[in-house]
């Protein structure tokens, strides 16, 4: 673990694999931390630069005061890989980090090569539903939303494992600022325009039980791209890197072969 000090954020950060290898950018959902990609990146081939972070107020990340914009969150990931000197990457973002990957592709494209958009969208969900959610979180804590949350990220058959718990924990641990800004962030985005003008190598992931970002609302935001792919896991809710890294990983490696960047 490393910290990038970026002036009014500190990120943390992990670097895997090769130092010289292809880059590999991972960015994580709501209420996660950069383990969530752990089963992932134990499975992907050798030659990449694997690079995981924490989002502001999330993980071992600072917390600046909520709420966040997507600007800014975009500007944390860009500030980060100029920091790490990173241009080409493939940046694959889950959730949030989706919504962050697309962002950074229309800004800063010498940075970006291609896309994975897993369990995301060009929107998701209502300023609404963001803005009952921030208060329920600064009203109750993480907590209060936690057995919900659950729900929607994992299929019915893992939430009866005993590995569902960990999950749950790392979810409540996050700082309840930094989970309430990141929903803010959300709230205000709508990247439909802007990814409809992007032209560059995508692959869509989906999961069949996600009840974050339904299969059909992933599949109809990767559609904007030309020429992207999508590939729906089965038996998997919002983090199929959790529940099925083998299945995960060997889709993620394919697109890496398919677009050359890896032999």
């Amino acid at each position: 673990m490393q910290t990038a000090d970026l002036g009014d954020v500190q990120l943390n950060y992990r670097t895997d694999g090769d130092p010289d290898g292809a880059p590999l950018v991972f960015a994580n959902s709501l209420g996660t931390d950069l383990t969530v990609w752990d089963s992932v990146v134990e499975r992907l081939p050798a030659g990449l630069r694997i690079i995981r972070y924490d989002k502001r107020g999330h993980g071992l990340s600072s917390c600046p005061p909520a709420p966040y914009s997507m600007g800014a969150l975009v500007r944390d990931a860009e500030r980060l890989l100029d920091h790490l000197e990173v241009r080409g990457c493939v940046f694959a973002g889950l959730s949030i980090g989706g919504m962050i990957a697309q962002g950074l592709a229309v800004k800063r494209l010498d940075q970006i090569r291609a896309l994975v958009l897993s369990n995301t969208a060009a929107k998701i969900g209502t300023a609404k539903m963001w803005q009952e959610r921030v208060q329920t979180v600064q009203e109750s804590g993480i907590e209060a939303l936690a057995d919900a949350v659950m729900e929607r990220w994992f299929s019915k058959g893992f939430r009866t494992t005993p590995e569902l718990q960990h999950w749950r924990g790392m979810l409540v641990q996050q700082s309840r600022e930094g989970y309430a800004g990141c929903c803010a962030a959300i709230a205000g985005t709508d990247f439909y325009t802007p990814t409809s003008g992007l032209r560059l190598p995508c692959l869509g992931i989906a999961g069949s039980e996600d009840g974050s970002t339904p299969p059909d609302l992933v599949r109809e935001t990767v559609e904007l791209i030309p020429g992207s792919r999508f590939q729906l896991i089965r038996r998997a809710g919002h983090i199929p890197c959790v529940e099925q890294p083998d299945e995960y990983a060997r889709h993620l490696t394919a697109f890496l072969r398919e677009t050359g960047h890896i032999g």
